[in-house]
C-alpha cells in the first residue's frame, strides 16, 4: 500500500509539474499575464485526476503480478505433483523398482539404441517360505532380495519386479562375460543374506538365466532366450547363473 502511494504522488507530482509548464508556455505565448485561477486549476486538476488514476492502475498492476507468482507457484506445484505421481505409477509399490509395464516399455526403448544382455532372475523356493511362515514374512524375504539385487547393479541399468518373485534387469552395452560376472554378483550378494524368521535361518537364494541381446531378436525373442536359461538354471538345482553358455554355480 505503501508503494502504490509513493508511486502515485510522485506521477501526480510530476502531472503537476507539467501543468505549471504548460501554463507558462501559454502565458508566454499570449504575452498575458497568468492569473490565480490558471495556477488552481493547473494545480488541481492534475491532483484529482493522476492522482487517483495512477493510484488504481499501479495497485492493478501489483494484483496482477501477484495473482502471475501465485499461478507460476501453483504451476511449479503441479509439475512436481505430475512427475512423483508419473513415477510412483510405474514403480512397484513394495520393492520401488520399475513394474513389469514400465520395465519392457524401457527395455523396448533402449535395447535398439545401446544392446546389451537381460537377466531373469527368480527366487528359489520361494513358495515354501510363504507356506511355513506367511506372506508378511515373505514380503520381507522378497524386501532383502531386491535390495541384494539393487546393490550388485550397475549405476544406470534397468531394473524391475516383473512378477511375485521374479525380477529382470537390462544391463546397457554389456557382453555375454560382463552379463556374467553381475549376474553372478546378484547370486552372491542374494546367497549372503542373512534371513531369521521366527529365530530360524533361512537360506535365500536366486537362480539366473540371461540372454544377449542381437539386432535380429524382437523383445518376445529376447524374453524367451532368458527364460530358458532360468528354466535350464533351475533344472539344474537352482542357486545358478546361466548366460549364454556362461555357467556360474556356488561351490
Amino acid at each position: 500500500m505503501t508503494s502504490i502511494v509513493m508511486r502515485s504522488a510522485a506521477v501526480a507530482g510530476a502531472a503537476v509539474l507539467v501543468s505549471f509548464l504548460v501554463v507558462l508556455a501559454v502565458g508566454f505565448l499570449s504575452s498575458n499575464l497568468i492569473g490565480l485561477d490558471a495556477w488552481v486549476i493547473g494545480t488541481v486538476c492534475p491532483l484529482l485526476i493522476a492522482g487517483p488514476t495512477s493510484a488504481y492502475m499501479f495497485a492493478q498492476g501489483d494484483r496482477l503480478k501477484a495473482a502471475h507468482r501465485e499461478l507460476a507457484r501453483a504451476h511449479a506445484q503441479l509439475a512436481v505433483a505430475h512427475r512423483r505421481l508419473s513415477d510412483k505409477a510405474s514403480r512397484d509399490d513394495m520393492t520401488g523398482m520399475l513394474n513389469r509395464e514400465s520395465f519392457f516399455s524401457a527395455l523396448e526403448s533402449a535395447r535398439g539404441k545401446t544392446g546389451g544382455a537381460l537377466l531373469i532372475i527368480d527366487a528359489d523356493h520361494f513358495k515354501a517360505i510363504n507356506d511355513s511362515y506367511g506372506h508378511l514374512t515373505g514380503d520381507e524375504a522378497l524386501l532383502l532380495i531386491a535390495g541384494a539385487i539393487k546393490r550388485a547393479m550397475r549405476t544406470g541399468d534397468a531394473l524391475g519386479r516383473i512378477g511375485g518373485e521374479e525380477f529382470a534387469a537390462f544391463l546397457h552395452g554389456a557382453d555375454e562375460r560382463e552379463a556374467a560376472r553381475i549376474a553372478e554378483r546378484i547370486r552372491t550378494e542374494v546367497e549372503l543374506i542373512l534371513f531369521r524368521p521366527m529365530e530360524r535361518i533361512v537360506r535365500l537364494t536366486v537362480s539366473i538365466g540371461g540372454a544377449l541381446f542381437q539386432e535380429t531378436m524382437t523383445l518376445p525373442d529376447l524374453m524367451r532366450s532368458a527364460d530358458l536359461r532360468l528354466y535350464e538354471a533351475k533344472r539344474r538345482g537352482r542357486n545358478l547363473v546361466i548366460v549364454g553358455a556362461a555357467v556360474s554355480r556356488a561351490a
